[in-house]
């Protein structure tokens, strides 16, 4: 037995670490009940009555009709009504005396945790579209609410990763269990993460606290997730608040609170509870840009309806274009808030929306509205008043007086309080309050919670974001840089009116220089070569040009035009209109329906319109994942500055960081608006200068990469032929995959994959011959990657591999050759090939040539197991026994690669036996497992284990609508008629009683033949358990095997 800490152990651990939270275990196949149900039935039956004793059983039984009977929609719509079931209730009709009533059924008590029923269970079989069994299912009184899938922490070829496929999988294949799914789990012991059916991979989150600190979250343990997530108060504030449906035009998307929000959402429940009580200081809320701000304001609003016996909440923004996308996202949520927000059009408006009712209501509106008059709009103090962006200058207290007019202006900040007077405030920002601005404290108080920079990053929430500055390109001499410095100063104070109307004279001046159609041509030239050379290829090839103003914007995209005519779908204007606009602008800036079009073409991923020309909309509040280039040409400060540059730092797949290109000299800015951050951001942020940071971290990777390879001389790859790139690439592979290399292997898998991710960010410093050399690197990376780690079970194709290492040249460092991996190997990677066998017994590499052919043969013996058990077996047992001397020194790779090669031809006869002998591959594997016990051959004629063969495999075909799997009861029926069909045979003779085993597994395979996964896993680990004790006994030391065992009821021994 492996000595490894295996699949199974780590399934042990979690359900004692559940059972030691109070959940109940349970064993799926002790459990008698329908595996075609995706509920646990008798738990759900007992907990509707406990928690509805004044429902009638009428009442019960229309709810459980509906829980159970959904209208012919998607998964997700389904998901989505089960959803509003579990957190609101069930609404019922039902007679009483012959009256018809309705009511509400409630699924889940939230108030009493204890009166609900936990269960968590393993092994539990459903059967839908196929028979499959997840690792781990939480029941919430009887409903499938949590579903985990586990993968061993110590077989290198399986991760977290794997899980998400496998959850993924059973969406399609019982899909009837996620109709009741609150949240997915995969985790890995190292990784543990949590997601919804709707989440990507890279929208899984880790959980990192169990009490809402941010302390000591960088490492948190596999049972900080577990225990911070489905503790059972929690577990259910979670599903009843922090779970919602996102309405994206016909797609709806289920999003799971991430920790930072759900603690902090909290926390700002309770900080807003006591301001209404004090002072009306309900605090800021400081969660960097990108990390779901505008979904931590929905949850907090849906929150404070129960904290606050349904407050009206009015939501404050500074600009339409934010009020519009924050409006946006509560109207997505509208069923989760379960009312409808609404826009205030006017002052009279709101006065009217706030008169009108006691309670409730979302409205939303912007400062301009309160500037209109100092009267108050409403006295109730049953009032929130949440204001996003919660620090911008406009939210003054004093009063100042115009000089020239002597007129009494009154702060914005002021003008507000006035009047709401009896409301309380709360303020969200992404960027921090600043030091100096003592009047946003003097509104809303303090921070109620900080999620920083670096915390974001740690945690996947966004991505880190680079500067690369190209000032020098557009060779702008002194005095524009000091006007641009001025320009700076003048943005400081951009608040105050008569700053502005003093300005207009060097803003022009500015426009002048910045327009100058020489500085255009340079700078266009410079972004057409930056964005080509190294950012097209980059991910979706999203990025976006930020003008100095609508004018410089419009000569941007003329000049763009007049060089890459063809582009006429690839580029795009985004700015609003003026009735001033020249007539030859309006065709290209479009109406709020061009505009809107053109923001769903950018957020579409497979969308031609790959770049945007901004001046200021898009730069708040929009959100492109994708995203990951910034052309930065118009000064910027402040908050203004953090806010556009986040555009860039969403998560998308490996998406390493966002870069911000510069072209004004924006780095003295960036540092000044770092100063209000976290020490730890400053310093982890503070200086992101691609030269600085990035350039020298590939060059240290690349370092690495070379000294791993000493030894190896691939110069041919710069130099040579492309028939000589493709023996250098060959060769390496060769190279690093040799068995005395294996520790080199691992790092250089690691190094490589981070000097891919450095080059993303700074290959325009990177000089051709260092860009050229880590595309080397890269190709032996991924090729190795595809030969060795994640290849079980997935086809090698010869061409595709071509495709992919010339596509990643081709890419990366613009080679138009054509490389031809494996020269020696004619045609297509077969084991059926006789030509290929012999091809490859010669190949130079012959490290290479081993794991081509341990690959194939894997991946042939993967089939096997799918359908014949003995031959799985059979050849199984000589490639482990093969392997293991190879590792073991006692063969050289001549002599494995002549026994691969031998088994290799074995394989191919077997595949010729079942034709000899008259059998289809079906009945063979049923002959196989007859015959298997040498002896048998000794006690019948082979006509006559033909004949039982053929009967066997009728009397199963005939029989194969008997949904055996689902009953006990059926599956005794089953094999009753094998063990009766057989003895009317005599078989097996008398002390080879095991044998009947044998045939009863290849029954069992062979039924279950269109629902490969769940039976080829268990075989697998009985197989491999099996092997590993047996063969592996003399080595397990040295060389332990590392494969998932057999499950077994928990709590009972091997």
């Amino acid at each position: 037995m492996s000595g490894f800490y295996t699949e199974a152990d780590y399934e042990k651990s979690i359900l004692e670490l559940f059972q030691n939270m109070g959940y109940r275990y349970v064993y799926g196949p002790d459990v008698e009940r329908d595996f075609s149900s995706p509920v646990y039935d008798d738990e759900l039956n007992s907990a509707l009555k406990r928690l509805n004793p004044d429902m009638p059983d009428d009442a019960i039984t229309d709810a459980l009709f509906k829980l159970k009977n959904y209208e012919n929609a998607e998964l997700v719509q389904k998901n989505a009504i089960f959803m509003d079931y579990i957190q609101h209730g069930v609404e019922v009709r039902y007679l009483v005396k012959n009256e018809e009533r309705s009511g509400l059924v409630y699924l889940v008590d939230y108030k009493n945790p204890d009166n609900n029923s936990f269960v968590v269970a393993n092994q539990w079989t459903f059967m839908e579209n196929s028979n499959k069994r997840p690792d781990i299912l939480l029941f919430l009184n009887g409903f499938p609410i949590v579903l985990m899938e586990l993968k061993s922490p110590s077989r290198e070829e399986t991760d977290a990763s794997e899980a998400y496929t496998q959850i993924r999988n059973y969406m399609h294949e019982i899909p009837s269990v996620f109709i009741y799914n609150c949240i997915c789990v995969m985790s890995d012991h190292l990784t543990s993460k949590a997601g919804t059916i709707t989440s990507g991979e890279d929208r899984f989150m880790e959980w990192k606290t169990r009490d809402g600190s941010y302390e000591n979250t960088q490492y948190a343990q596999f049972d900080t997730f577990f225990e911070g997530i489905f503790k059972k108060e929690r577990l259910l504030d979670i599903i009843k608040n922090f779970i919602c449906f996102s309405n994206e035009g016909l797609k709806k998307f289920k999003i799971l609170a991430g920790y930072h929000q759900y603690f902090a959402v909290n926390k700002a429940a309770e900080s807003t509870k006591r301001a209404t009580e004090t002072d009306g200081k309900g605090g800021v809320f400081w969660h960097t840009q990108g990390s779901g701000k505008s979904l931590s304001m929905v949850f907090y609003a849906h929150l404070l309806q129960e904290a606050l016996d349904s407050p009206t909440i009015v939501v404050l923004t500074d600009r339409n274009d934010l009020d519009d996308q924050l409006f946006g996202q509560f109207a997505k949520c509208k069923d989760f808030l379960r009312q409808d927000p609404i826009h205030a059009e006017s002052r009279e408006h709101l006065k009217v929306l706030l008169d009108g009712r006691q309670a409730n209501g979302i409205i939303f509106t912007t400062m301009q509205k309160f500037k209109e008059s100092h009267e108050p709009l409403s006295e109730r103090r049953n009032i929130v008043v949440v204001a996003d962006e919660a620090h911008r200058g406009q939210y003054g207290l004093k009063e100042t007086v115009d000089a020239e007019t002597g007129k009494i202006r009154i702060g914005t900040a002021r003008i507000i309080r006035n009047s709401l007077p009896n409301a309380t405030y709360i303020g969200f920002t992404g960027t921090p309050v600043s030091m100096k601005d003592r009047s946003t404290r003097e509104v809303f108080g303090d921070y109620i919670d900080v999620y920083d920079m670096t915390q974001a990053v740690e945690d996947g929430a966004t991505r880190p974001v680079y500067y690369e500055s190209r000032v020098i390109k557009l060779k702008l001499d002194e005095d524009t840089l000091h006007l641009i410095d001025a320009e700076y100063d003048i943005m400081a104070n951009n608040a105050d009116p008569e700053v502005v109307s003093r300005s207009k004279k060097e803003l022009g001046q500015m426009d002048a220089v910045l327009g100058n159609d020489q500085t255009i041509a340079s700078l266009v030239d410079d972004i057409l070569d930056h964005y080509e050379s190294y950012r097209a290829n980059l991910l979706t090839g999203k990025a976006m040009i930020v003008a100095y103003s609508r004018a410089i914007a419009m000569k941007i995209y003329k000049r763009i035009m007049e060089l890459r005519p063809s582009w006429t779908e690839k580029i795009a204007v985004v700015m609003t209109e003026n009735n001033k606009d020249p007539e030859e602008w309006r065709a290209i800036i479009g109406n709020k329906r061009h505009k809107d079009e053109l923001a769903k073409k950018f957020k579409d991923n497979d969308s031609p319109l790959k770049i945007a020309i901004v001046v200021d909309m898009w730069l708040t509040g929009f959100d492109v994942p994708s995203l990951a280039t910034m052309y930065v040409y118009k000064p910027m400060q402040g908050y203004n500055l953090m806010q556009a540059i986040a555009r860039v730092n969403r998560v998308f797949a490996d998406k390493e960081g966002g870069l911000v290109v510069d072209y004004v000299g924006i780095a003295s800015a960036l540092k000044e608006a770092m100063n209000d951050y976290t020490s730890r951001d400053k310093k982890n942020y503070g200086d992101t200068d691609i030269a600085k940071v990035a350039y020298p971290k590939f060059l240290e990777k690349l370092s690495i990469c070379r000294d791993i390879f000493h030894g190896y001389d691939y110069s041919k790859f710069t130099t040579g032929t492309d028939l000589e790139r493709s023996k250098s690439i060959s060769g390496a592979v060769n190279f690093i995959i040799s068995r005395d290399r294996e520790r080199e292997k691992e790092v250089f898998l690691k190094e490589a994959l981070l000097l891919r991710q450095a080059l993303s960010l700074c290959s325009s410093l990177a000089e051709e011959p260092l860009r050229i050399e880590a595309a080397f690197f890269e190709s032996i990376r991924v090729l190795v990657m595809r030969l060795i780690n994640q290849g079980d079970g997935k086809k090698i194709s010869l061409p595709e591999m071509n495709a992919r290492i010339n596509a990643l040249l081709e890419r990366s460092i613009k080679s138009s050759g054509v490389i031809n991996l494996f020269s020696d190997v004619n045609g297509e990677f077969s084991l059926f090939d006789p030509k290929f066998l012999e091809e490859i017994g010669k190949m130079k590499e012959k490290n290479l040539a081993v794991e081509l052919l341990k690959k194939l043969i894997a991946e042939q013996v993967l089939i096997y197991k799918r359908t014949n058990v003995v031959k799985s077996e059979k050849f199984s047992e000589i490639i482990q026994q093969t392997m293991n001397r190879y590792l073991n020194g006692m063969l050289t790779n001549e002599q494995v690669i002549e026994e691969l090669l031998n088994l290799a031809k074995q394989i191919q006869a077997a595949q010729k036996e079942g034709e000899k002998l008259g059998l289809t591959a079906d009945e063979l594997a049923f002959y196989d497992a007859l015959t298997k016990p040498r002896a048998i051959k000794d006690f019948y004629e082979n006509e006559e284990l033909i004949a039982i063969t053929k009967e066997l495999a009728e009397s199963l075909r005939n029989n194969r609508t008997i949904d055996w799997q689902r009953r006990d009861s059926a599956r005794a029926k089953m094999r009753m008629m094998i063990r009766k069909l057989l003895k009317k045979h005599k078989y097996p003779p008398e002390g080879m009683d095991d044998a009947v085993q044998t045939v009863m597994l290849q029954c069992e395979l062979w039924t279950d033949n269109n629902d490969m996964d769940e039976r080829v896993d268990a075989y697998a680990g009985r197989l491999e358990q099996y092997m590993s004790s047996t063969y592996n006994y003399h080595h397990e030391s040295e060389y332990p095997l590392m494969v998932a065992e057999a499950s077994v009821p928990y709590g009972e021994k091997k």
